[in-house]
Order: structure tokens, then C-alpha cells, then sequence
């Protein structure tokens, strides 16, 4: 069985952006449209900029499923960046030999070699030797994850047939907490559904909405947190026999690489530190039916790596947007003399979209350690060893 893993290509105002999944089985049920969902839910929220105005994400699958269903073979999907339009000259993928003055002109204007602090531009520059910050933005900028989330919403049909799904929502922008939770997943998820700055609770929402504004207004960026909870999950996922084999390892460090994302937690998270042994460990109970059950989940949903059978519970910390108008001090790298941050067109907040990528990427090392427990290479052998 291979694993389930992808690649992606593509810039922030290329042609396209692309992905290859391989170690998909033959026979789940693949929906572009159900994939258009996740890019939707990515593309709206309060604070979003200019870019989302512009870009309706729409998946082409261009191989490895026929009639609905995957045949096992590498999956390829392609998102289209309407953008491109404005941006054929500056993001040529040809050498031009002949350019005209407009063409030069164009190229020179989206050049830029005032460092943005706080993103990939200064290290990007010294690694990769560009003397154009131009190359480091368009492959370092966030814009990427759109095509992360159509292969997390590709993964998520892949639990969703074994009946593990999972949900995303807010819980702080700026420095407006969500203090209430609703106990029952479902009811949170519906609200945060609903709600365009993914909240559950609608007065939290209106103020995280005031929030954003007044940042807005000041020419300034928010962050925020944001919360994953996937359910239904067997028990023994990951392992414990080798440090990159722990299930909490390997989601964090997905959650961790999205662009902007500062602090990952697992369960109670950072609040484990004040609390004691008796409080913090989840006790295990044995229900009349023989079953297993546990009234916390400080854990999470993770013991010594390996899922317990409880939801897993993921919190993401996502840092403010380091492009905006309120410009930072930097360096011009090419006369290296002081100089105000380049600003590229810019969200005010996007933690609601934020949360929606950390699901899509928390889904992908799920349905990678799903299949590696049960695999096989078609849906009627992953259902059998299931059921064993």
C-alpha cells in the first residue's frame, strides 16, 4: 500500500496551481463539487482582501478518477488563477527575447527589493540568490494553500466513508476570546458555518468583527486561534515506536508549516502546564455494554502518539498578516539602505481561512495513517480489513 502523499506546484499569480496525490485506492467516491465546497469555505471571511474578489477557486480533476470514482492511480488537480490575465508578462515562464518597453515596464513595476518583515523575502533572497523578492513572494505567499485544501477535502471524502469527520472554527481574533464553548461538536460546527469569521457564538463573532474593522482602519493585521476537531476515530492510529511516527508529531508539524502559523496545541495544550496530574489526565471508564468512555479530553484525542478513540482536538496560533499599509521599517536590498516594507495586496485577517487549511491538512495525515492501518488497494479491501 503506498502512502498517501502529494505535491503542488505553483505561484501566487502563475498560470495555475497544481497537485499529484498518490496512495488514493480505487474505488472512493471523488466530487469535484464537494472539493469547490473546501475552496469556498477557504476563500470567504470577515477581513479577507482585494485577491478573493478576483479568484472564484473552481478544481479540475485531470486524472486518476473515472466515472465519480479514484482508480488507484495518481490523482491530479488543477485550480486556475484568474489573476494570471493581468500577470502574463511579469510571470512568463518563457524567456523573452524581444520584450517590448511596456512589457519591461510592466516586469519593473511588480519588481521589489525592499524586504517584508515578518515573511519569506530576506531569508528567501539569501538562499535562492535573487536580487527580485518578486520569485520569493509568488511561491512563499499563502496563495498555495488553495490547492493544499483541495487535497485535504480529497482526504476528508476518504474518512467521510469510514464516517470520521471533522470541522474547524475561531475561537480568538486579535484579543477577543471565545470564552463560551457548546459541548456538542455538531452544534459548533453548524454556528461556525454560518458565521463569516467562523465563530460560534455570535456575540463573539460581532466583536471579532469590530476588531478586524478598527484594524483595518488603523491600516493594521490580526491574528488569531483557531480549533480542529475530528471524530470518530479508530483506536491506534500513529505509533509510539519512533519519534516521527507519533500522530500529535506529524500533525503538528503540518498545522505548524501553514504560512503565518506560530504555535500548534494538542488537547488542553499550553493550559496542561498549570494544571495537575489528577486534572489533567483523562480517566477511563467501562460502560455496561463493555465499551470504553471518558468524560475530559484534556489528551485531545492522543495517548503516546496513537489516537485513544476520542475526538482529536488540534488549536492552531496564526501571527497577524505581515503585509499592510501601516509599513514597517526594512532594508532595501539592493542599495541596502533604509526603507519602508513593499506592500502586495493584502487581508486584514484571515484566520477564518486559516482554519479551514489546518483542517484540510490535519485530514491529510489522518486519512495518510487510515490507510496505512487498514490498507489496501481498492475500497472493498480497506472495508474488510475495517471490520476485522
Amino acid at each position: 500500500m503506498e502512502k498517501f502523499r502529494f505535491l503542488t506546484s505553483g505561484e501566487s499569480h502563475g498560470k495555475c496551481l497544481t497537485a499529484i496525490i498518490e496512495g488514493v485506492p480505487a474505488g472512493f467516491r471523488i466530487k469535484a463539487s464537494v472539493i469547490n465546497e473546501d475552496l469556498a469555505r477557504r476563500q470567504v471571511g470577515y477581513g479577507r482582501g482585494g485577491r478573493m474578489k478576483i479568484e472564484h477557486d473552481t478544481v479540475e480533476i485531470k486524472s486518476g478518477v473515472r466515472f465519480g470514482k479514484s482508480t488507484g492511480a495518481p490523482i491530479c488537480l488543477e485550480i486556475k488563477n484568474k489573476d494570471f490575465e493581468n500577470w502574463k508578462e511579469v510571470m512568463s515562464t518563457e524567456k523573452l527575447d524581444y520584450p517590448t518597453q511596456e512589457t519591461l515596464k510592466k516586469i519593473e513595476e511588480k519588481r521589489f527589493t525592499t524586504v517584508r518583515p515578518g515573511h519569506a523575502d530576506f531569508a528567501g533572497a539569501k538562499k535562492y540568490k535573487f536580487t527580485d523578492l518578486r520569485n520569493v513572494l509568488e511561491r512563499s505567499s499563502a496563495r498555495k494553500t488553495a490547492i493544499e485544501v483541495a487535497v485535504g477535502s480529497v482526504a476528508k471524502q476518504i474518512l467521510k466513508e469510514f464516517g470520521i469527520i471533522g470541522f474547524s472554527h475561531v475561537i480568538q481574533i486579535g484579543k477577543v476570546t471565545l470564552d463560551f464553548y457548546p459541548t456538542n461538536y455538531t452544534l459548533i460546527r453548524e454556528k461556525a458555518e454560518k458565521s463569516d469569521v467562523r465563530c460560534a457564538d455570535e456575540l463573539t463573532a460581532d466583536r471579532m468583527r469590530n476588531a478586524i474593522d478598527d484594524a483595518a482602519q488603523a491600516g493594521d493585521t490580526l491574528g488569531g486561534k483557531f480549533e480542529v476537531i475530528f471524530g470518530n476515530l479508530p483506536v491506534g492510529l500513529g505509533s509510539y515506536v519512533h519519534w516521527d511516527r507519533t500522530l500529535d508529531g506529524r500533525i503538528a508539524q503540518a498545522v505548524m508549516s501553514i504560512p503565518a502559523v506560530k504555535a500548534v496545541e494538542i488537547g488542553a495544550g499550553v493550559e496542561a502546564a498549570s494544571l495537575s496530574g489528577s486534572a489533567m489526565h483523562d480517566e477511563i471508564f467501562v460502560n455496561k455494554d463493555k465499551t470504553i468512555s471518558r468524560n475530559t479530553n484534556n489528551a485531545g484525542g492522543l495517548e503516546g502518539g496513537m489516537t485513544n478513540g476520542e475526538a482529536v482536538v488540534v488549536k492552531g496560533t496564526m501571527k497577524a498578516i505581515p503585509t499592510m499599509r501601516k509599513s514597517l521599517a526594512t532594508v532595501d536590498i539592493e542599495t541596502m539602505e533604509p526603507a519602508s516594507a513593499h506592500f502586495e495586496r493584502s487581508d486584514t485577517c484571515a484566520v477564518p481561512a486559516c482554519a479551514v487549511v489546518a483542517e484540510a491538512r490535519v485530514a491529510i495525515i489522518l486519512a495518510d495513517e487510515f490507510l496505512s492501518k487498514f490498507g489496501g488497494d481498492s475500497l472493498t479491501e480497506i472495508k474488510a480489513h475495517y471490520d476485522e
